[in-house]
């Protein structure tokens, strides 16, 4: 019997305060556009929505919803977080990449959006060529975390069994190419264990089953796994990292657990489409950065274990591309495949 367990419970304060205060509205106008630039300077009190392909609960979820409250604020308009999961995140980054680049419709997404174009063979649209990127925003580290009941001790026992009976082990993902499925691969390949990858529509989903014993581990989102953790209902065996992170800081990470060359950045960033003026993805960049250095907003990000990564349109572009070169290394290394 499948047992259900809703997993957004401990959430709960996080995600009510973050929804309450977000503004939604069911449609908008985006026509006018390119008439309205010479009269009214952007955004013109006109709703902006930012698109999150993933789904409601998962990291990068929780940190634009954040980000969405306090910038509304700033730019004197509302901003509308739609959530579009599916695919790796593919759906919501082609929604983007297909609307007007009028400075209104905007992709936040994390590192999986690098090794899509290495796993998807007939993408929607060009990683490079139809998205400008306005900034990252943050690292939030994966977790490894288990059932309770599962019975793995540390990360070190978790191999040897892996290694004593290949193939019988599975290990959660909320979706392929996601940064939790990357992070899972880059230990996998690190530790050289042979594991089923099972791919869930999102985080919540692929937490309810780790939980339940499902699935042996799952390399999850440190702001969706954290309250779990603390009640018991998780088991931290490592962080993904290349440091311990603060809010876990007796969790060893991977390579100090004795697999090295296993650390995986998760970051969050902003995207728009490709011919979005420049003025306005500057002006963007900049009110990120101010709203994401004050004092509350890195209050915040520091409860949920994140790290705030601000730069200029330019270094993140640059970013991008040098981690899509190198994650289609590591696509190939471990034999990814879209399941």
């Amino acid at each position: 019997m499948k047992i259900k367990i809703d997993i957004m419970r401990p959430l709960q304060s996080i995600l009510k305060t973050l929804l309450r205060k977000t503004t939604f509205f069911v449609a908008f106008s985006i026509f006018g556009i390119s008439s309205a630039y010479a009269q009214t300077p952007w955004p013109k009190a006109q709703t902006i929505r930012f698109i999150v392909p993933f789904t409601p609960g998962s990291g990068t979820d929780v940190i634009a919803r954040l980000l969405a409250n306090r910038l509304a604020e700033t730019l004197q308009t509302s901003i509308f977080v739609e959530n579009k999961p599916g695919a790796g995140g593919t759906i919501g980054a082609g929604i983007v990449a297909k609307a007007e680049p009028n400075g209104y419709t905007f992709l936040i997404t994390s590192s999986g959006h690098t090794v899509n174009p290495s796993l998807y063979t007939s993408l929607p649209y060009d990683t490079l060529k139809d998205f400008s990127g306005v900034t990252s925003l943050v690292e939030l580290p994966n977790v490894m975390v288990t059932s309770p009941s599962a019975g793995y001790t540390s990360v070190n026992d978790l191999v040897t069994k892996a290694q004593a009976s290949p193939g019988t082990k599975n290990y959660a993902s909320a979706g392929n190419g996601s940064a939790t499925h990357m992070n899972a691969e880059k230990f996998r390949v690190a530790a050289k264990i042979n594991a089923n990858h099972i791919p869930y529509k999102g985080t919540p989903d692929a937490i309810t089953d780790t939980m339940a014993g499902r699935v042996d581990w799952f390399f999850s989102p440190i702001v969706s796994a954290l309250p779990l953790i603390k009640d018991g209902k998780l088991q931290a065996l490592a962080v993904g990292t290349e440091k311990r992170s603060p809010v876990l800081p007796n969790v060893p990470t991977t390579a100090e657990a004795g697999v090295p060359n296993s650390a995986y950045t998760f970051w969050v960033g902003l995207f728009a489409p490709s011919k979005t003026p420049r003025k306005i993805i500057d002006q963007m960049n900049q009110s990120i950065i101010t709203v994401m250095k004050e004092p509350q907003i890195v209050a915040q990000l520091n409860k949920l274990g994140a790290e705030p990564i601000l730069m200029s349109p330019l270094k993140f572009d640059q970013m991008v591309k040098v981690e899509m070169d190198s994650n289609a290394i590591l696509v190939k290394e471990s034999k990814m495949v879209v399941n």
